[in-house]
């Protein structure tokens, strides 16, 4: 059985790798109402292939409650999936930064966040794959 927990060792913490995210060389795209930064860390901080930080705005929800539910769906969400993206993943790739930033105007269920997130989930292996192809096509050139 797989594990579905979302352990210590998966939370993005690091402010340096935080910082990193928003500084320069990250990846991102939009998934409505959800939006996905990345990028390869310095080096491993945990045993997990990805570590996430998931962010929402207060200048769209000002209650820290409704800040705090949306967080939570977002959370739950990628814990059931993160099993099938864990599997996908080349197994030579570094350890990533994932930041996952609400950007939706209104409150959202879980069914549409649940739905979003495998479309991100999708998008980000088939980027991911691409950018492999593509590197292993100019090493075998030369």
């Amino acid at each position: 059985m797989a594990d579905n927990t979302f352990k210590t060792g998966e939370r993005l913490k690091s402010r340096h790798e935080i910082d990193r995210l928003f500084a320069g060389k990250s990846q991102s795209f939009s998934q409505y109402p959800l939006r996905l930064v990345w990028q390869e860390m310095e080096y491993a901080r945990s045993d997990f292939p990805i570590q996430l930080a998931i962010s929402v705005p207060k200048r769209r929800f000002k209650k820290a409650v409704d800040r705090n539910k949306i967080r939570r769906l977002v959370r739950e969400s990628y814990r059931l999936r993160k099993g099938d993206l864990y599997e996908q993943l080349p197994s030579e790739k570094p350890q990533m930064a994932w930041m996952i930033i609400y950007v939706g105007k209104k409150k959202e269920n879980f069914l549409t966040i649940d739905k979003t997130m495998a479309k991100l989930m999708k998008r980000f292996l088939n980027k991911i794959k691409i950018k492999n192809q593509t590197n292993q096509l100019d090493s075998d050139q030369f």
